[in-house]
């Protein structure tokens, strides 16, 4: 108990005393510094005295298109854990093929009196779906905050990461290891994420060599879906072009492309994905990849929307994450590099390995 009152008090910036009184629902203590220690407690793991616990702040509906992606799952965790915190309870709701849409699951946690919602990669990304639902939901009073898929015809705060920057990490990582044709293989082009990563690796290839973008979109971008299935296909498509290293815009995209042909990664095809899903380390090879800032990105929109609910909103914005690469076993020196001096590429960002 002392080991702990002392991390606590460490933690709160307080004294072990103040911790003990805290904890011994004590009078004598300032609301702040009794916030700080509670705060502490969260943070550090431990769970709050049932007589300090605080009931539930309402109800926070979690909106996603399904669970089979690892990174909706963690995610969802992650919103979750914060909003515990604060004394809210989240409600799960998941898209699945067959049952209910976007729009129904949205009614029901509005008739259960939600006190606001967090929209994962929703219609919100979608360049061919009507906007206007999100200005009824607005106008019911309920706040929102949308993941994925950056849109100006809906005022609301959304959380992004940097798609075209986490596709120049990709593509100046390959070309660094001698690769000339590099493909991306991403999924259907009407989503806001897929035409970010569209721009960030044509850009690349641009800056790093000298393709024009009507050259990289025709030659080496693939789209098919966020599948096993999908990334093969791609894959497949892409390697059939001479391709001797694939991005994929998901880490799910891009086991099924080292799948593919029963070749060897990555002697003979490079792969790097994107999220670093749970568990993406642990394939065989260990997949290079670019990570989705989850953990930074489910804290802010949580913080987003407790805001929103509080009444004193930021003005509508996007507040975009940078990503991060991560090199793991997936990626190696090009089979058969052909231009000399690729390998001194220069390396604007910064590459961490794993």
């Amino acid at each position: 108990m002392t080991a702990r009152l002392a991390d606590i008090a460490a933690q709160a910036g307080v004294s072990e005393a103040t911790v003990s009184r805290v904890l011994n629902g004590k009078q004598g203590v300032a609301a702040a510094t009794r916030e700080s220690v509670l705060a502490a407690l969260d943070v550090l793991g431990y769970e709050r005295p049932v007589r300090l616990r605080r009931r539930s702040a309402g109800l926070v509906g979690l909106i996603t298109p399904e669970l089979e992606n690892p990174i909706f799952p963690a995610l969802a965790q992650v919103i979750g854990q914060a909003l515990t915190r604060q004394g809210y309870t989240p409600v799960l709701a998941t898209q699945t093929p067959g049952g209910s849409t976007e729009d129904e699951l949205t009614e029901m946690l509005v008739d259960r009196g939600v006190s606001g919602i967090i929209f994962v990669s929703g219609l919100h990304a979608d360049t061919t779906a009507d906007m206007t639902r999100y200005d009824r939901l607005r106008g019911q009073g309920v706040p929102f905050v949308l993941i994925d898929g950056f849109t100006d015809q809906v005022r609301a705060p959304f959380i992004s990461p940097d798609d075209r920057a986490a596709m120049r990490l990709a593509v100046t990582h390959l070309a660094s290891l001698g690769h000339t044709r590099i493909g991306l293989a991403l999924g259907p082009k009407r989503f806001v994420p897929v035409i970010r990563k569209t721009e960030g690796f044509a850009r690349a290839l641009r800056d790093t060599f000298g393709i024009d973008a009507a050259e990289a979109e025709r030659e080496f971008v693939r789209h098919s879906l966020y599948t096993l299935e999908g990334g093969q296909a791609a894959a497949d498509s892409l390697l059939d072009g001479g391709c001797t290293a694939v991005v994929c815009a998901s880490d799910m995209m891009a086991l099924g492309a080292v799948r593919r042909r029963g070749l060897d990664v990555p002697a003979d095809v490079s792969v790097v994905g994107f999220d670093d899903s749970p568990l993406i380390a642990f394939t065989d090879p260990p997949l290079t990849t670019v990570r989705k800032p989850v953990t930074a990105m489910g804290q802010a929109a949580v913080r987003a929307l407790l805001e929103e609910i509080g009444g004193t909103p930021a003005p509508p914005s996007e507040f975009v994450f940078m990503p991060e690469l991560v090199v793991r076993g997936s990626t190696a020196s090009a089979p058969t590099p052909d231009t000399p001096g690729l390998g001194e590429v220069p390396q604007r960002e910064i590459v961490r390995k794993a």
